[in-house]
């Protein structure tokens, strides 16, 4: 470090104004000969050597604070996320609800029991998200993208998921009554315990889903469904579905 800071010693005054082949350049010259020999006294001045090291030491323990606070930092922002979220509880519109629930979940903090409800959350992701015994009853929840989500015993009454993406999510015990789930990917999903009156399943994919212990489907609306599990439509309406086409019934 220390030849970094180190010049080499210039020539003498005697030797250096040989060089100049015009009179009136001669103080220019001059000039420059004194500032090349203040930074060679300069750079063998030993504190700067020592502000040097300083300097570089003060950048190690910088990098070392930073990352020794990084857990502080984290902590921190989910903080400020669910503060977001619980400011927000109970009202209308994003509140900012939207963008705190995917920082969280990315992450990877469990959002059980996490209150949303009346939320406008159009677009959401969270895939693999812990949600059981949340609330997002009367939230428009639109083209979201929630694959594998887990929705056990969560409130999701009158909750709009049309479009949405709920490939092998789980809905066990989860309160559905009203749910739009219109043209929604519920293939995979699981829906044991849960209670889907006056659901609105029409064009929803049902691929492989868990329906044998759904607990109510009365006043669900079925028609049009992608891909229904064998015997799936018949014990739906025998137990009080309905298919129609349109909006009124």
């Amino acid at each position: 470090m220390s030849s970094q800071l180190t010049q080499e010693r210039p020539a003498s005054w005697a030797e250096s104004k040989h060089n100049i082949k015009r009179k009136w350049a001669m103080p220019f010259f001059a000039i420059e000969w004194l500032f090349e020999w203040c930074a060679y006294y300069l750079s063998n001045w030993r504190f700067l050597h020592v502000v040097n090291y300083l300097r570089t030491f003060g950048i190690l323990v910088a990098v070392i604070f930073y990352f020794s606070e990084s857990g502080d930092r984290l902590k921190q922002k989910h903080y400020q996320a669910w503060q977001v979220i619980n400011t927000a509880q109970g009202k209308g519109g994003n509140g900012g609800r939207l963008d705190a629930l995917q920082e969280l979940n990315e992450d990877r903090v469990p959002l059980v029991g996490v209150d949303v409800s009346g939320a406008f959350l159009q677009g959401l992701h969270l895939e693999k998200a812990n949600l059981a015994r949340a609330n997002f009853s009367s939230a428009d929840v639109r083209n979201a993208v929630l694959v594998s989500i887990d929705f056990s015993d969560a409130d999701l009454r009158s909750t709009n998921f049309r479009d949405s993406s709920l490939h092998n999510a789980w809905f066990r015990n989860a309160a559905l009554d009203d749910t739009d789930f219109s043209a929604a990917d519920l293939s995979g999903a699981d829906l044991s315990g849960a209670s889907l009156n006056g659901a609105d399943l029409r064009n929803a994919n049902l691929r492989g889903i868990d329906w044998q212990h759904i607990a109510n489907i009365k006043g669900a609306n079925i028609a049009g469904v992608k891909e229904p599990p064998e015997g799936f439509v018949s014990w739906a309406l025998k137990n009080g579905a309905v298919q129609t086409p349109s909006d009124a019934h």
